[in-house]
């Protein structure tokens, strides 16, 4: 069983192999290797997948890490932050749609909707992972981190 404290760190490795994996595929798609691309964007999936599932998981489960940082970086933290979820909500409906115009081969609505789908989920994923870093290892709280009340070894 996968404790609940260990699934941001695991969040962020299906971030960052979100971030590859999305790279590679617009790769793909430029040169023109349509079934290398469509292979890719379906591993991006079934990711992006586990990442809400355990993101969905800590959260009802109790978990919410505190921001630790004090003064100036709160500042930098909190926009990048209330950016994320935005573009985290906004990507929702244009991922199954990008998925499905890819699927059912109208490349011409793919590619209008991949315009605005591909830096928004890039920049999501990347994002995911700054976040991450900032708020478990740069500024992790020192009190009690989650919701919960649980105070964290060494925190």
């Amino acid at each position: 069983m996968i404790e609940i404290t260990t699934i941001p760190h695991i969040n962020a490795v299906l971030n960052g192999a979100t971030v590859a994996l999305l790279w590679i595929a617009r790769g793909r798609a430029k040169a023109g290797d349509i079934q290398a691309h469509k292979k890719t964007m379906i591993t991006t999936l079934v990711v992006s997948v586990m990442f809400l599932t355990l993101y969905v998981t800590y959260h009802f489960g109790g978990g919410f890490a505190k921001f630790g940082g004090e003064g100036l970086i709160r500042w930098v933290y909190f926009p990048i932050l209330i950016v994320h979820v935005v573009g985290a909500t906004a990507i929702v409906p244009l991922v199954p749609m990008a998925v499905y115009f890819g699927l059912t081969d109208r490349r011409e609505k793919h590619r209008k909707v991949v315009k605005w789908a591909w830096p928004l989920w890039f920049f999501v994923a990347v994002s995911g992972v700054v976040v991450y870093v900032m708020a478990q290892h740069l500024y992790p709280c020192t009190g009690p981190c989650l919701d919960t009340g649980i105070n964290l070894p060494g925190r």
